[in-house]
């Protein structure tokens, strides 16, 4: 049973057949509205990102990888402080989707070969199928996937290693020792080749260009190192600063690189020109970036100083997400409560697509969580109608965004000033019967999710009286019976008054009863016919009566009028 408008009291009456209006459906032959509608609070289709779980389960997290084809989390750890009793270093490997580790590789190899329980600094690439590269203090150098007893690894000769990144082949890595930037071979740690810098500190690697770009903060300046002749090939100035580095990373798509500098990024093309600069909130400091090759998007965690002394200093760090190309925002900034820099660097790992984003907080010992919310965009609006009174009405409205919306349908008497929730009215389509007391009322749609609320274009119900000539008609009695289905034809035969010459009762005389109708009604004997489209209130014998009196009154008239003629005398 459709139920009444819950803002309209219900009434009896009589409905017509039952009419569905899908306000938003080609289906039912009506126009489909443009889409419409309007963000409540934010655009349209508004990304935010939001902390959906935090992890804690892989000790001190330094760094983060996010495999490529197992979709694993590796996790490079140091051992918590306050956790004496158990030592957290080495590579941890988690379900991504609850943080629970699925296993924790923690021998490595020292300098002689001997296995001992060491921290996983650096994680450098993904291993093909499973599994990653990764450096460990002091100059090791190791590699293990999910469920290895021990890790596979060998020390680079000469100094401590400072830096560590993926290799311009498969089968080596770069590594930095204060200014000497050198290929190592990944399963002997043995030096390929080396070049000696002035200063430097981090660097990141173009392999679809051949270059590497070392950053020297102490020297406020950048170098570009060609990969085949591992040589520098030229020397870009960075902007002066108080010298604090943060990272340097390469947008794989474009070349781009991005240095993290003090309380900015700086970013250049490819060729070492200028593109911009971002600024964080107060005095965040920029700490990692990811980058996004399905969605060309550029993901900077910023940590707070941790000092309560400076003035903007909070303890809370930040994520922001960018159009890698123009550098534009592309969401709104979120908060990261406690993620400072007093006790290490974070680091982050973004999912393909940029659905999940996990950011490490060396700090607090955890790994937070982070999925990718959008706020309602409507793809169908209500469109203004025009129903009978009695009418079966469904309004039909559709929104996308992450996660899926949930829907209110509202309606408004004052043609829009105010609007109020229709109680109970939950679904994407919202049916209810039309009384004439609805017309005017415009309705929509509000949708909503964790990123913001969006509604629907408004539509307008006009409801009419319904046309009294579909059906019905008064009911019949010693004239027969009379038809009701509204077609027009003659009730069935009856008792009738006078037979085709006026004179006594006839039973055979034609139908004395009224269909109402467009073919009229035969009245009595003969072939009196009412006017086409006539309709009589009496019954068929009160017309019977009427007609034999008319008869009757025709008849004495005739005689009269005989008897008064002169007669001729001719």
């Amino acid at each position: 049973m459709t139920p009444r408008h819950p803002l309209t009291p219900g009434r009896a009456g009589a409905a017509s057949a039952a009419l569905a209006l899908v306000l938003a459906s080609a289906a039912t032959g009506s126009p489909v509205s443009a889409a419409g509608g309007e963000g409540a609070d934010v655009p349209q289709g508004t990304v935010a990102y939001r902390s959906v779980a935090q992890f804690t389960t892989a000790g001190k997290p330094r760094d983060l990888l996010l495999h490529p084809d197992s979709k694993k989390l590796y996790v490079g750890s140091d051992d918590l402080p306050e956790t004496a009793d158990v030592n957290e270093s080495g590579l941890h490997v988690l379900d991504p989707a609850d943080g629970k580790v699925r296993s924790t590789v923690g021998q490595a190899p020292g300098p002689t070969g001997t296995l001992g329980r060491r921290a996983m600094r650096q994680l450098l690439a993904p291993l093909p199928g499973d599994g990653a590269v990764f450096s460990y203090p002091l100059r090791g150098i190791g590699t293990a996937k999910d469920g290895d007893a021990a890790a596979a690894g060998a020390w680079v000769p000469g100094a401590a290693v400072t830096h560590a990144t993926a290799g311009l082949t498969p089968s080596t890595v770069l590594v930095a020792q204060g200014p000497v930037l050198s290929e190592v071979d990944i399963a002997t740690a043995a030096v390929r080749r080396s070049v000696t810098l002035e200063g430097g500190d981090g660097f990141a690697v173009d392999a679809a260009r051949g270059t590497v770009w070392f950053t020297d903060i102490a020297h406020r300046r950048m170098y570009r190192i060609d990969a085949a002749s591992f040589q520098v090939t030229e020397t870009v100035e960075l902007p002066a600063g108080e010298g604090f580095g943060g990272f340097t990373e390469v947008d794989p798509e474009t070349g781009a690189v991005w240095v993290g500098l003090d309380s900015s990024v700086v970013v250049h093309d490819a060729t070492g020109k200028r593109l911009g600069t971002l600024r964080g909130a107060g005095t965040d400091m920029p700490r990692a970036a990811a980058f996004d090759a399905t969605t060309h998007q550029a993901f900077v965690v910023w940590q707070d100083a941790g000092d309560s002394s400076q003035p903007g200093s909070d303890d809370d760090g930040t994520l922001t997400v960018h159009r890698a190309r123009d550098l534009q925002e592309v969401a709104k900034p979120v908060v990261l409560p406690g993620l400072h820099v007093q006790l290490g660097s974070a680091a982050v790992a973004v999912e393909p697509g940029g659905a999940s984003v996990f950011v490490s907080d060396p700090v607090a010992g955890r790994i937070t969580r982070l999925e990718r919310a959008t706020s309602p965009r409507v793809t169908r609006s209500p469109a203004d109608r025009s129903v009978a009174a009695g009418t079966e009405v469904s309004l039909t409205a559709e929104a996308e965004g992450v996660p899926r919306p949930t829907v209110v349908w509202q309606v408004s008497t004052d043609a829009g000033r105010t609007w109020q929730a229709v109680a109970g009215a939950t679904s994407p389509t919202y049916t209810f019967t039309a009384a004439l007391s609805d017309s005017g009322r415009r309705y929509r749609a509000e949708f909503g999710n964790d990123a913001g609320v969006g509604r629907t274009a408004e539509a307008t119900l006009t409801v009419t009286i319904p046309d009294p000539t579909t059906g019905g008609s008064g009911p019949s009695t010693a004239g027969g019976t009379g038809s009701t289905d509204g077609t027009g034809s003659t009730g069935s035969a009856g008792s009738t008054t006078g037979g085709s010459d006026g004179g006594s009762d006839g039973a055979s005389g034609t139908p004395g009863s009224v269909g109402v109708g467009s073919t009229g009604a035969t009245v009595g004997g003969g072939n009196h016919t009412a006017p086409s489209g006539g309709a009589l209130a009496s019954t068929g014998a009160t017309v019977a009566t009427l007609a034999g009196s008319a008869v009757a009154l025709t008849a004495a008239g005739w005689v009269l009028l005989r008897r008064t003629r002169p007669r001729s005398t001719g």
